[in-house]
């Protein structure tokens, strides 16, 4: 249909031909639905799922409306946690390649403030942050938002749940009246209602199917009794063997319990919650993106942020009591065209959660009996790839090209034998075939990088 092509939206050519280069011809029902909206200036709610490319549903409209000759802050994104903050500026900058000198600037906290502060009073006309680190610059008077004409809330509901909801309203507060807000949510909770009628001006609605498709999702319910839930992961993980996995828990604790029981059985596991600092938070995320780590035991609101295109199952070790939580979970799964598992274990005491996912889903949920699972599970897979940390990064001029011939010089390491190499300010990762590790580990540290010496260990 023509009316889902880019090209039929009243864009300037340069973005056309910028958008049709990164590889978007087609809208997403997203985009569709939003931009003609956006574009009209129109204040928006729209309900997506993760993965349902939003950040170009705001994006291109946002970037559209800039005045790059006005060095001042034009559009703010609000976003829940550091990484979708990151991910976010990423598209945003590829987006905005159409047009030169256009600044974007992110903001978070778990990182230095100077450099942030360096960065804005060079200027910037899009500021994606959190909204913790945002009002810490509006109070030190180093961001001015009062001349912004967009503000995007990003993952609205999931920066209400990490308790967000005070320092959102005293951000929209100093922006002007006239800004056109675009609110972004998986789920509608009342409080989001509640700002929408607050801070909005008559918005249009627009929502995507959240169900997921047999064909890309296969779902299965297995009934368990409590004490025995831990023993049939155990089970299920051996059965189905995915290569990739994130198990969702309602608590904190429950996923240093799981993650532990799970290596102990000889998984590569890692727990990742609120309470974990930003650098231990970092460095999980890095070894599952990276397949060094093969499942990921999580909380709802610490899992925010993670896209991974190529994730094998999603588990639910505890069923959320929010049906459209669920829709939202599992759809981390079976992306990019890729099958995926949806894998839910339930006590009898849960079966009213069971009704009202069905219930919502219109649909009878498959169940399985354990007893077709065998008591006595195969060896875990180990993962691929190992992750190696060194002790310099960004700061010390550390770039990944410099590890890449630092690993591969003068017949060292295979390239193929490498995969992802992240650098951040203080650190860099870099995943390596399993079978090499030992061997890369020796040349980082009897070699050097950039002509210098850097500690360097295995995670």
């Amino acid at each position: 249909m023509t009316d889902t092509l880019f090209s039929a939206l009243s864009l300037p050519p340069a973005q056309l031909e910028n958008l049709n280069a990164i590889g978007y011809s087609e809208m997403t029902p997203i985009q569709a639905q939003s931009l003609p909206q956006v574009l009209a200036g129109k204040d928006l709610i729209a309900k997506a799922k993760t993965g349902s490319g939003k950040t170009a549903a705001f994006g291109i409209g946002l970037l559209d409306k800039l005045a790059p000759s006005g060095f001042f802050v034009q559009a703010l994104v609000l976003c829940p946690t550091r990484e979708l903050a990151t991910q976010v500026a990423k598209e945003l900058r590829k987006l905005a390649r159409y047009r030169q000198n256009t600044k974007i600037v992110t903001i978070c906290g778990g990182q230095p403030i100077g450099p942030q502060i360096g960065s804005l009073e060079h200027g910037a006309h899009v500021v994606v942050g959190t909204p913790g680190r945002i009002k810490d610059h509006l109070r030190k008077g180093t961001l001015r938002i009062n001349r912004i004409n967009t503000l995007v809330l990003d993952e609205a509901d999931r920066m209400l749940d990490m308790g967000f909801s005070d320092d959102i309203q005293d951000i929209l507060e100093q922006t002007p009246s006239n800004r056109q807000t675009l609110l972004f949510s998986a789920t509608y909770p009342k409080e989001i209602r509640q700002i929408s009628d607050q801070y909005q001006r008559d918005p249009v609605e627009v929502s995507v199917e959240s169900f997921h498709s047999d064909s890309q999702i296969s779902q299965r319910f297995y009934r368990v009794e409590k004490d025995q839930k831990t023993d049939a992961l155990i089970r299920l993980l051996g059965h189905h063997r995915p290569v990739s996995s994130v198990v969702f828990c309602n608590t904190r604790q429950q996923c240093n319990d799981i993650s532990q029981a799970l290596k102990e059985a000889g998984h590569v596991a890692r727990p990742l919650h609120g309470d974990l600092d930003q650098k231990d938070r970092d460095m999980v995320l890095t070894q599952f993106a990276n397949g060094s780590c093969s499942v990921l035991v999580a909380t709802d609101v610490a899992a925010r942020g993670l896209d991974i295109d190529d994730l094998s199952a999603v588990v639910n070790y505890d069923l959320p009591k929010d049906p459209e939580i669920y829709i939202h979970r599992i759809g981390r799964t079976g992306r990019a065209g890729k099958e995926g598992m949806a894998i839910s274990l339930h006590t009898e005491r849960e079966e009213y959660k069971m009704e009202i996912i069905s219930e919502y889903q219109q649909a009878e949920l498959p169940r399985v009996s354990m007893d077709q699972i065998s008591s006595r599970p195969e060896a875990p897979q180990p993962p691929r790839m190992a992750t190696l940390c060194i002790a310099g990064g960004r700061k010390d001029k550390v770039r990944p090209g410099d590890i890449l011939g630092a690993l591969t010089g003068e017949a060292g390491i295979p390239g193929t034998a490498v995969g992802k190499i992240d650098v951040v300010d203080y650190f860099a990762y870099v995943a390596v075939e399993r079978k090499v590790a030992r061997e890369a580990l020796d040349r980082l540290r009897d070699g050097k990088i950039k002509g210098r010496k850097f500690k360097v260990r295995r995670l």
